[in-house]
């Protein structure tokens, strides 16, 4: 379903000595993603996981490489390919003078989503979200979890064929991120592809039936949370990061 082929990302930057210079934060990134399957992209901030989110969602443009979704690029049918993805990124704002209803009717209403259809979406969304008790209130009132929440529930809306998702469960107490981990599992039942972007190692080898660790803008190791385990002689997925990195200080 999603194909990322040679990808490849450059910046410019002002250096210590106040001079521009280029850096890479993407090198040769490769890997593929199906339907019914999770993938977690797991590094360390300034990895380069959001950035490899950003392009593969057509936020941003590479520098080289391909990204090939269901057949299709985004030079040739970025609008088509953008409807089925439902793309959540950690800065994401969302207008505070509207309620969390509003907001959820508004980007259906945006994807064609037929009235009926919606209707009963956002029912379901507020029944598995635990939404209830704040849906009709203001966005600038809510909590810092309630307003995550309506930030997934919005890309959710339209019933897409892929998420991607970055630190889903950031600012959420513990049964609220279980409550998101939970229905990300049971929409990969319904054969969605999803990619999810977390700092939580342990989250990943909760729901990741692949991960992909990343580090410097490149590839150090991608396999089932069991497999990279046995490859690192690890008992966890923390523990394998830090042992492919060489230690802590190597970072």
């Amino acid at each position: 379903m999603i194909e990322v082929k040679n990808l490849q990302k450059v910046f410019e930057r002002t250096n210590e000595n106040n001079v521009e210079e280029k850096f890479l934060a993407l090198d040769n990134i490769n890997f593929k993603a199906k339907s019914n399957e999770i993938i977690g992209i797991l590094g360390p901030n300034g990895a380069g996981k959001t950035t490899l989110l950003r392009i593969i969602a057509g936020i941003m443009k590479p520098s080289k490489g391909t990204i090939n979704i269901n057949n299709l690029t985004y030079q040739t049918a970025e609008i088509k390919i953008k409807k089925g993805i439902a793309f959540l990124s950690g800065n994401t704002k969302l207008y505070k003078n509207i309620s969390a209803y509003e907001l959820l009717k508004m980007c259906g209403e945006f994807y064609n989503v037929p009235k009926e259809k919606l209707k009963n979406r956002i029912e379901k969304i507020v029944k598995v979200l635990n939404m209830q008790t704040f849906l009709n209130n203001r966005i600038g009132n809510l909590s810092t979890g309630q307003a995550q929440k309506v930030n997934i529930a919005r890309c959710l809306v339209a019933d897409p064929k892929i998420y991607i998702l970055d630190e889903a469960t950031n600012g959420l107490d513990i049964i609220s991120s279980q409550i998101i981990l939970n229905f990300i599992k049971a929409e990969k039942k319904r054969h969605k592809c999803i990619l999810y972007s977390t700092h939580y190692m342990e989250e990943a080898e909760n729901i990741c039936d692949r991960v992909i660790l990343i580090n410097k803008g490149k590839i150090i190791a991608s396999g089932s949370p069991k497999d990279i385990k046995l490859q690192t002689k690890t008992s966890n997925l923390r523990d394998a990061f830090f042992s492919l990195l060489g230690g802590v200080d190597n970072e």
